[in-house]
C-alpha cells in the first residue's frame, strides 16, 4: 500500500512538474518533446502525431495534429476541405516560445474537455503544429548563443545541421528540413500558418508582436480580410494581456526614427506561405522579457488566431478561393517590392527614452533604453510597398528536363505540368543574361546573383523528351513565377541554380580566326558596319586584335548559340 501511494505520488508530482515546466524558464529537449508528444498520441484518440520525413541531421520530423480525422489519409482530406491552422516552431531554437506555447495550448484543450466547437457552436479548425522544425538546431543546446536573449536556460541554435539559417531555405531549398516542409504545407493548404520566433533589437514595453505580409503582394480578397478583419480581431482579443503591435523594424537607429514593415521575401516562411495565399503571421516576442512572459504572449497570439478561425470560417475560405481564382487571371507578374519613403503613416507607440551613457571599460557613448522614463506618442512608421518591376505572364513555361532538381522542386511545391513524350520544334521566349553581380562571400550557401540584367529573344528550339510544359493558370502560379521569373528576388537564377549555362565553354585560336574574319564580314554586311563604327569610336577595340575577334566571332554562326540562355523558356502563342 506504502509502495502504491508513493508511485501515485511520484506520477502526479511528475506530472505536474511537467506543467509547470512548459510554463517555468526551461524548454524540453527534442527527444523530452517529441517522448510526451507520443504520449499525448497514445491517451488521446483527438491527437495524432505522424512521422512526416527527413531532416538533415537524421532525426524526422512530426507533425501533430489536433481535431483531425480517423487515419491520416482521411486527416489530411479533412484539413484541405475545412479550416486548417498550421503553427510553425523551432525554426530558430534558440526562440522556443512557440514550443511551450503550443505544449500549453494541448494542455489546455485537453484539461477543458477536448471541445470540438465555441459556445455559438461553431467548429474548431484543425490544428497542425510543427513541434520543433530545425531538428539539427534542436540537438545543439547551449545558454550562451543568444547573448540578448532573457531565458530560457537552455535553449537551441540558430542554424540547422548543415549551419544553414532554415527561415532563408523555402525558395532555393537546400535543407532536407524544407523539403518536408513544404511536403507537410502541400499536403494540408492550410487557411492560416503562424511562424513563432522572438525579436531582437530596441527595447519597448511590448511582450507580443508580429508580421503580416506585405500589403503590395496580396491579393484583394487576403488583404481585406487580413488587415481589415484578422488582425483588428486580434488586437481586440486580451485574454492573456498582452498588448498587440506590429514588429519593430528600425528606419534608424531608434523607433523615435521611425519603424519599417517587414518585406517577407519568399525566402522566409511566411513569403513562402502567402504565395499560396494563406492568411500570414510571424510571431516576435520580445527578447528582454522573461521566458515565461514571452510564452504567455505566444499564448495569447494561437489562442486568438483560433477564436478568429471559429467565428470567421467561412470569410476565409472564400477569401482565398477568391485568391487563387487572382492569382490564374493575372497577366503581369509583380516583384522586386521596395519601401515607399514618400508615403510614410504614423503609428502610436509606447518606448522607452534612448539615452547614451558612457561605457566605464570602452570610453564610448552606447545606446541604452531607460525604462525609467517611458512615453507614449506617435512615430513613423512606413508600411507601403510598390513594385519596381512587372514582367507580362506567359500561358505557359518550358523547363529543360536535365534541371531535374528545379523539376522535383516544382513536383514538391504542387505545380502541376507535363512531361514531353517526343522531340519536336517549338516557338519560344528565350532568356539571354547579360550581366549579373555575385557577392565576394557566400550567403546561405550561396554566392546569391544580383545586379541582374537579361535580354529575351524569340526563336526555334528543338524540345526533347523529358521536358516539362507547365501551364501558369494553376494555384500555384505565384510561387511559380516567383521562381522561374529570373529577375524576381528568389528565383533559381538568383540562387545559382543556373550557373553551369553562364560559363562559356568554347573559345577560337587568334592566328587561326583572323583567317576567316573576312567571310564572315562579307557573308554579314550589317555586322561588318556596326564592326567599323565601333573602330572609330573606341580607341581601345582599335588597337586590341582580341577584342576586335572577338567581337565578329560573338556575332558569328561560330559562337555558341547556348552560351549565356537559360534552360527555362516561356511560350506566348
Amino acid at each position: 500500500m506504502t509502495r502504491l501511494l508513493i508511485f501515485i505520488f511520484l506520477f502526479g508530482h511528475s506530472y505536474i512538474f511537467g506543467q509547470q515546466d512548459w510554463r517555468g524558464n526551461s524548454t524540453p529537449t527534442y527527444p523530452e518533446l517529441i517522448a510526451h508528444l507520443q504520449k499525448l498520441d497514445r491517451q488521446n484518440k483527438e491527437i495524432s502525431l505522424f512521422n512526416m520525413g527527413a531532416s538533415d541531421y537524421g532525426q524526422p520530423i512530426y507533425l501533430c495534429v489536433i481535431n483531425g480525422d480517423k487515419d491520416s489519409t482521411q486527416t489530411f482530406l479533412k484539413a484541405q476541405n475545412s479550416t486548417t491552422i498550421l503553427i510553425n516552431n523551432a525554426i530558430h531554437p534558440g526562440e522556443p516560445d512557440g514550443i511551450n506555447a503550443c505544449l500549453i495550448w494541448i494542455e489546455n484543450w485537453i484539461k477543458d474537455g477536448k471541445p470540438t466547437q465555441n459556445k455559438h457552436g461553431r467548429p474548431l479548425p484543425l490544428i497542425a503544429i510543427i513541434p520543433a522544425y530545425n531538428v539539427g538546431g534542436m540537438y545543439n543546446r547551449s545558454s550562451t548563443s543568444r547573448a540578448n536573449q532573457n531565458g530560457p536556460e537552455e535553449y537551441g541554435f540558430r542554424g540547422s545541421a548543415k549551419n544553414l539559417d532554415l527561415n532563408r531555405d523555402f525558395t532555393k531549398m537546400d535543407a532536407e528540413n524544407t523539403k518536408t516542409f513544404v511536403k507537410i504545407y502541400q499536403a494540408l493548404d492550410p487557411d492560416i500558418f503562424i511562424d513563432n520566433h522572438v525579436s531582437n533589437g530596441a527595447d519597448y514595453p511590448y511582450t507580443l508582436t508580429y508580421i503580416s505580409s506585405n500589403k503590395a503582394r496580396l491579393s484583394p480578397s487576403i488583404k481585406e480580410l487580413t488587415y481589415s478583419s484578422c488582425i483588428p480581431y486580434l488586437k481586440e482579443y486580451s485574454l492573456g494581456g498582452y498588448e498587440l503591435f506590429p514588429y519593430v523594424e528600425l528606419k534608424g537607429k531608434t523607433p523615435e526614427e521611425g519603424i519599417v514593415a517587414f518585406n517577407d521575401l519568399p525566402r522566409y516562411a511566411m513569403g513562402y506561405a502567402s504565395l499560396f495565399n494563406s492568411l500570414c503571421f510571424t510571431v516576435e516576442t520580445h527578447m528582454l522579457k522573461a521566458f515565461a512572459e514571452r510564452v504567455g504572449a505566444t499564448l495569447q497570439f494561437i489562442e486568438s488566431t483560433v477564436a478568429y478561425a471559429m467565428e470567421n470560417a467561412t470569410a476565409i475560405e472564400n477569401a482565398r478561393k477568391e485568391a487563387k481564382l487572382w492569382a490564374k487571371d493575372q497577366t503581369f507578374f509583380k516583384f522586386n517590392f521596395k519601401l515607399d519613403d514618400q508615403s510614410m503613416d504614423s503609428i502610436y507607440f509606447k518606448g522607452y527614452t534612448p539615452i547614451y551613457p558612457i561605457h566605464p571599460i570602452t570610453g564610448l557613448a552606447q545606446l541604452e533604453y531607460d525604462r525609467t522614463q517611458p512615453y507614449e506618442k506617435y512615430i513613423p512608421y512606413y508600411n507601403q510597398y510598390y513594385a519596381a518591376d512587372s514582367v507580362e505572364i506567359p500561358p505557359y513555361y518550358i523547363v529543360a528536363g536535365q534541371e531535374k532538381r528545379i523539376i522535383e522542386f516544382l513536383k514538391l511545391n504542387g505545380i502541376a505540368f507535363q512531361v514531353i513524350d517526343s522531340s519536336y520544334r517549338q516557338k519560344v521566349s528565350c532568356t539571354y543574361v547579360k550581366d549579373f553581380k555575385a557577392p565576394p562571400r557566400p550567403y546561405e550557401g550561396h554566392f546569391k546573383l544580383s545586379q541582374i540584367e537579361v535580354e529575351y529573344a524569340v526563336k526555334e528550339i528543338e524540345l526533347k523528351p523529358g521536358d516539362i510544359l507547365i501551364p501558369t493558370a494553376q494555384d500555384g502560379a505565384l510561387f511559380l513565377h516567383a521562381v522561374l521569373q529570373p529577375l524576381a528576388e528568389d528565383s533559381y537564377l538568383s540562387w545559382n541554380y543556373f550557373d553551369s549555362y553562364l560559363q562559356q565553354k568554347e573559345y577560337f585560336s587568334n592566328y587561326v580566326f583572323k583567317e576567316t574574319i573576312a567571310e564572315i564580314l562579307e557573308n554579314n554586311p550589317l555586322l561588318n558596319v556596326q564592326y567599323e563604327e565601333r573602330k572609330k569610336l573606341d580607341i581601345q577595340f582599335a588597337q586590341s586584335e582580341w577584342e576586335q575577334l572577338f567581337f565578329i566571332y560573338k556575332h558569328s554562326p561560330y559562337f555558341e548559340q547556348t552560351f549565356m540562355r537559360l534552360p527555362v523558356y516561356q511560350v506566348f502563342n
